[in-house]
């Protein structure tokens, strides 16, 4: 058989695979100074703030257990809540879909914005997040845009199944976010992977979730920052690092390793970021695997974006529901008219799904 080449991004695609190609960026090294951990009083106000303890429920299923819905990324756009997620079928990989609310409770889906290729490295695989939501707490949850254009980052690869090795990096956009049509993918694609030089030993593997907020403030001297979660050989660890752009399309790689790492050297996962801004402290929401019991999701505090203390508290959301009892996780979460909603994947009697978590009880809420 003859084997396909493809050269995308400084990285050639072989055969379905990833291999490395030309030079890349050194990576930024962490700046100087001491690590000066958020104070514990501090720790706590933060969870007392994202709580929430009540499970309103599933809000979006497949039609069939056999299909499962994943990593749920939620913004404001032209008045209206969306919602991307994505959706897998038997003998397929992920592809994302867009669902619209009035009231963040009930959704209707509205179709595919990120099908599969057809060929290359993400012919497959296309998890997309919403990328440059409005960071701040409590505030309006647009979705911001660069260059006339609204972005998503998604993991992309080559093979069909459950996210298999090795998965990259790409982005794609739009100019109507509100519509149910194809995103485009940038042809820089893959912005990041784990063949290119400067991959750090932490996402040697594979690289999965991805968030990109842009930073008004300029904590780092770069207007845009990604987080996402790397997977190495070693016992299959998966940790958070970052990289830095000023453009969306090329990225650099900040730091030798990983700024939210748990238990390290062991089969344990920390994943799949969400970054907020909550007065002059960072809030990421991720989740953990295997290093707690069960699949949760917790948060992490950061002065920088460099230097993250994390929760050692209660979860946010763990399993304790017929329809979670296997996984509560992927987190998404953001707070609108005084209530905090805590969007999540669910495993258990109903499959892969979608669920919500508040910090008031809206299980009463009448549809509108």
């Amino acid at each position: 058989m003859t084997r396909r080449l493809a050269w995308v991004a400084g990285t050639l695609i072989l055969a379905g695979g990833l291999a490395t190609a030309e030079p890349r960026p050194a990576v930024i090294p962490f700046p100087a100074g001491p690590d000066r951990p958020v104070a514990a009083a501090e720790m706590q106000r933060v969870y007392d703030e994202v709580k929430t303890p009540f499970k309103y429920g599933v809000i979006l299923r497949p039609e069939t257990k056999d299909e499962l819905f994943d990593c749920p990324s939620v913004f404001r756009f032209g008045g209206h809540w969306y919602l991307l997620y994505v959706a897998m079928k038997p003998g397929a990989g992920y592809e994302t879909h867009l669902a619209r609310s009035d009231d963040l409770l009930h959704w209707t889906p509205l179709g595919t914005v990120l099908p599969f290729s057809g060929s290359g490295w993400d012919q497959w695989q296309g998890d997309g997040g919403a990328a440059l939501v409005d960071p701040t707490w409590g505030g309006s949850g647009e979705l911001q845009a660069f260059d006339g254009r609204y972005w998503i980052s998604y993991l992309g690869g080559a093979q069909p199944g459950y996210e298999p090795d090795p998965l990259a990096i790409g982005l794609a956009w739009t100019r109507a976010p509100d519509e149910p049509a194809p995103w485009r993918r940038l042809a820089e694609n893959p912005v990041l992977s784990p063949a290119q030089a400067d991959a750090r030993a932490f996402e040697s593997v594979t690289l999965y979730k991805s968030t990109i907020i842009r930073d008004r403030t300029g904590t780092l001297g770069w207007p845009f920052v990604m987080f996402y979660n790397g997977k190495t050989a070693l016992n299959r660890h998966e940790a958070i690092g970052m990289a830095v752009s000023r453009d969306l399309a090329h990225w650099v790689r900040y730091g030798a390793g990983p700024v939210v790492d748990n238990a390290p050297g062991q089969p344990a996962i920390s994943g799949d970021p969400q970054i907020v801004r909550m007065g002059d402290r960072w809030v990421m929401f991720y989740y953990g695997f295997r290093w707690r019991p069960q699949a949760f999701d917790t948060f992490a505090c950061s002065p920088d974006l460099v230097h993250w203390t994390r929760w050692t508290g209660p979860n946010l959301v763990e399993p304790s529901e017929p329809w979670d009892q296997t996984f509560a996780h992927k987190p998404w979460v953001l707070k609108h008219d005084g209530v905090v909603y805590h969007f999540y994947c669910a495993v258990g009697d109903e499959g892969r799904v979608l669920a919500l978590a508040t910090s008031k009880d809206l299980r009463a809420a009448p549809a509108p």
